[in-house]
């Protein structure tokens, strides 16, 4: 690594650069195609992903039953786990099933285990400081928060993180709040943590601020174009990396066009990338043929089709 920021000096995977949050895939009936799921983490790693992290949001996860999260990860493990780290997401509402869901994803294999804030119900300071704690206590590897209150219903305080600082093998922190001060003091705070960018709209900022590396959805349909503005950025072309950065605003617009997070799995599909990531789980739906249309249409006129 040269002027982009170093992952924390507790981070015992080096997390850096872009970690794209792998798609889970459906067949048409909405099971999930093991197959081409695996496919997909391969084709990031292919294309420069320096990590991978099953079953974020973009992976769906809270649409999975246990079982199918637990062979998400195993799948994804098999499959490119000797290229490339792969930090699994292991999150839910309770602290026993996150737990279970940690102490399988280190039996598949996994590098790293990603824990979402616990959801639905509120979480105060001492509830996730022990959550944490009970998580991390159960297994041996590193573990990232990971922190979006828009969708959890749960901030961390900066207090509250500073407590989960002193868990041993608690070692980063994915933050998608898009709350710049917060992410920029989190940081100020704990160098030896090692930060991810979990926005497309903060992947340049987020390296300024020292964000060692970015979780991006773009980069799950275009992972050369935010591998480029990565490396472009380490290699001290802050110009360049800015011009990428817009260019990745004007696909993260063309991606949210249509249904919620349906931009991916229709960009996959229009790139012809050799597997089919099939359809959103239900509730969640993919593009109607118009946003389709529409989105071909952008994507060829930013010349990434």
């Amino acid at each position: 690594m040269g002027n982009a920021p170093a992952p924390g000096a507790d981070d015992p995977l080096d997390l850096h650069g872009v970690v794209p949050p792998t798609i889970t895939a459906f067949d048409e009936d909405e099971s999930v195609d093991y197959e081409a799921t695996a496919a997909h983490a391969r084709f990031v790693v292919e294309h420069g992903a320096h990590g991978v992290f099953p079953l974020g949001t973009n992976g769906e996860f809270p649409l999975l039953t246990p079982e199918e999260r637990d062979d998400v990860v195993e799948a994804v493990v098999e499959t490119v786990g000797d290229d490339a780290p792969v930090i699994a997401g292991v999150g839910a509402p309770s602290t026993r099933e996150t737990v279970g869901h940690a102490e399988r994803a280190e039996m598949a294999g996994a590098d790293g285990v990603v824990v979402v804030t616990p959801y639905y119900f509120p979480l105060d300071h001492d509830a996730a400081v022990s959550h944490y704690r009970r998580v991390a206590e159960s297994v041996d590897l590193p573990v990232y928060v990971y922190h979006i209150p828009s969708k959890t219903g749960n901030s961390l305080s900066l207090d509250t993180l500073d407590a989960l600082a002193d868990i041993d093998n608690l070692v980063g922190l994915k933050d998608s709040s898009k709350d710049v001060p917060w992410l920029g003091q989190a940081i100020d705070a704990h160098p030896e943590k090692t930060f991810l960018a979990g926005s497309d709209s903060l992947l340049f900022p987020g390296l300024e601020l020292g964000c060692a590396g970015m979780v991006s959805a773009v980069a799950n349909a275009f992972p050369e174009l935010v591998v480029d503005l990565y490396e472009t950025y380490d290699d001290g072309d802050e110009e360049r990396a800015r011009q990428l950065q817009s260019e990745v605003y004007a696909v993260r617009d063309a991606l949210k066009r249509g249904p919620y997070m349906a931009g991916v799995k229709t960009a996959l599909d229009l790139r012809d990338v050799g597997f089919d990531p099939g359809p959103l789980r239900s509730p969640l739906r993919k593009m109607d043929d118009a946003d389709r249309e529409a989105l071909a249409a952008d994507l060829t006129d930013l010349g990434l089709l």
